[in-house]
């Protein structure tokens, strides 16, 4: 299949790329629908390179020469590439493109817990974090400092969401990661395979971040909770730990991101 050219927004075959800022909409299609979109050049190539497989590729003009390998495949594999001028994709997307091209993926299948966590040391739990941009956060966070994978329970934030994958630059890609169903009732299947469970929580009868990090368990899942709120009762009640860390000014939290990335990093694993 060749390039095809795109002049009007309301072209049936651009229908996985219609408004892409209706957050609603995008949550309750994307999973059901078997799809997510990728934005950006570096978002498209790692997820091409972690084996996820285009449906289409929506771009700029400039896109087809900056992006020359990618669409060669397409054409060898008879993956669609529509190219548009800006004010067309931006009708369609009802955003501005200025990242130049999005791509259509297919949605791999969720790999099971036991998967996901063999050989892990260090895994985040996110509870019911709702924020795509703080689930992005935490995933380019994961990457970077040594975070082994990342469990996002039933009410979280679908990971691949556009904005999402974005704000991660791909690393969602990277960090394996999968829903743990039930919650807080996962708590159990994660001592079942050996990780002691922290929540990170400004309980009275909670550690420093510091002392927990001088002797480490060998297997740890930091659970985090959403914004505002935190975590739930029942969370509480039912993990192994609770850990905080320390504040000054006054500054009695970090959101979510900043606080799972700072934990992260004190509990890494040497080496």
């Amino acid at each position: 299949m060749s390039v095809v050219r795109v002049t009007d927004a309301a072209d049936p075959r651009l229908a996985d790329y219609v408004s892409l800022t209706d957050v609603a909409l995008r949550r309750r299609f994307e999973p059901e629908g078997g799809l997510y979109v990728a934005e950006s050049e570096k978002v498209i190539r790692r997820a091409l390179a972690a084996g996820h497989r285009p449906r289409s590729y929506l771009m700029a003009q400039r896109w087809l020469t900056d992006l020359a390998d990618v669409v060669a495949d397409a054409e060898r594999d008879g993956v669609p590439v529509f190219v548009g001028e800006h004010d067309v994709i931006e009708a369609l997307t009802g955003f501005h493109l200025h990242r130049g091209a999005l791509a259509a993926m297919h949605r791999p299948p969720l790999p099971p817990l036991e998967e996901v966590l063999d050989g892990a040391r260090r895994v985040l739990v996110l509870e019911d974090v709702v924020d795509h941009t703080n689930v992005g956060a935490v995933f380019r966070s994961a990457a970077a400092l040594g975070i082994d994978a990342v469990l996002v329970t039933p009410r979280c934030a679908d990971p691949l969401y556009r904005r999402s994958v974005r704000v991660s630059m791909g690393t969602v890609f990277q960090v394996p990661w999968t829903r743990i169903d039930p919650w807080p009732g996962g708590v159990d299947a994660l001592r079942a395979l050996g990780f002691t469970t922290a929540a990170l929580a400004l309980e009275d009868d909670s550690v420093g971040l510091d002392e927990l990090a001088a002797d480490p368990p060998e297997r740890l899942a930091l659970v985090l909770g959403t914004e505002g709120d935190g975590l739930s009762r029942r969370t509480l009640a039912t993990v192994d730990i609770t850990v905080r860390i320390p504040m000054l000014g006054g500054v009695d939290s970090l959101n979510v991101a900043a606080a799972g990335a700072v934990a992260a990093w004190a509990l890494r694993v040497p080496g």
